[in-house]
């Protein structure tokens, strides 16, 4: 199977996709690459920090359409960088954000509602 280059999806495709996942996760990490294959160091970090708090959380792998994903993401949180975390609809940050929360010992209330 041959995939031509910058063949992603369409931007209100990508709109759609970011929308739902945010409206219908309690907590979602946009990220490159996937949970068993983080492909940047960020999306690793990022990824680690909540999972010492979540077992339950959405990923979405913003790869297959990387200018389209950036671009709706800005649209939510006005930020450009990946990943992204979003808990109960809000933006939280990135990786440096959560690393913040987790140093101030406020990441895990953030990531489990208490």
């Amino acid at each position: 199977m041959e995939f031509p280059p910058n063949q992603g999806l369409d931007q209100e495709e990508v709109n759609e996709q970011v929308t739902e996942a945010i409206e219908e996760n309690e907590v979602v990490l946009f990220m490159k690459g996937t949970e068993l294959m983080p492909q940047c160091g960020y999306s690793r970090k990022a990824l680690g920090l909540i999972d010492q708090y979540r077992d339950d959380y959405e990923t979405v792998d913003v790869l297959e359409s990387l200018d389209e994903f950036r671009a709706a993401l800005n649209e939510e949180s006005g930020w450009e960088t990946i990943p992204q975390t979003f808990v109960d609809g809000e933006f939280v940050g990135g990786s440096d954000i959560l690393e913040e929360l987790e140093e101030r010992d406020e990441l895990e209330a953030k990531l489990t509602d208490e």
